[in-house]
């Protein structure tokens, strides 16, 4: 089956934990993704590292694997960087360690070794692998799009100096303008934390949802909780 047709309508989830967290162990890794696949029933995942993609993939060949790199620590102008597989150098070890669809800061912001958004792009597609372009405003998700990339996600609206000002939600509107106006497979990722979010983005047109935080942080699930004590 063709993975944009497997993609498509599918909860994805993001397993993700930073190294210095309790999570970032390959155990707690591997026990999230068992639990999210084999009692869950998901059939995609968003990992970072080539670690969690080798282990993943091995452990099931079949699921469709999102891959990207992330720094150790994400630094404190992550606004103004591109920090999310930045480099083909990065694209290859994402390849290399198993992943069916590579994404990518896809951002018109300078990169790293002077490589461009089209060098990623094109490196991806001769490795036979989807090109998946993190955006954050229209203009990007369009930019992206005419370089011949594969899926578009709103991973970045809101993290960037451009879009820092954006509403703490979900970025509906432009998953609706994107799919008015592109003809391009569109995931809806970033802030979805309620069952509503979900339903709202598959009514804005989005062909896929990412769902990290809410289900694999349970750092930040215990500080929402936290917080409704002061409501």
């Amino acid at each position: 089956m063709d993975i944009l047709q497997k993609l498509k309508n599918e909860i994805i989830v993001s397993i993700q934990a930073m190294p210095d967290e309790p999570l970032y162990n390959e155990i707690c890794i591997n026990a999230m993704a068992k639990s999210v696949i084999d009692l869950g029933g998901a059939n995609v995942l968003r990992l970072a590292g080539e670690r969690d993609i080798k282990n993943i993939k091995r452990m099931y060949p079949k699921v469709t694997v999102i891959g990207i790199t992330k720094p150790a620590k994400i630094p404190d102008n992550y606004k103004e960087l591109v920090y999310i597989t930045p480099c083909i150098e990065d694209c290859k070890k994402v390849i290399e360690a198993g992943a069916d669809i590579v994404a990518f800061d896809g951002t018109m912001r300078p990169r790293p070794n002077n490589e461009t958004l089209k060098d990623l792009i094109n490196f991806i597609k001769e490795n036979n692998k989807l090109a998946m372009a993190d955006i954050a405003t229209f203009e990007e998700a369009k930019n992206a799009y005419s370089l011949g990339c594969d899926i578009v996600s709103t991973t970045l609206s809101g993290y960037t100096k451009e879009t820092e000002n954006n509403p703490n939600a979900p970025d509906f509107e432009l998953v609706k303008r994107i799919k008015k106006e592109l003809n391009i497979f569109t995931i809806l990722e970033g802030k979805i934390w309620e069952k509503c979010d979900v339903v709202q983005a598959f009514r804005a047109g989005a062909d896929a949802v990412v769902i990290g935080s809410a289900i694999t942080r349970p750092q930040l699930v215990y500080k929402r909780f936290l917080e409704a004590k002061y409501e």
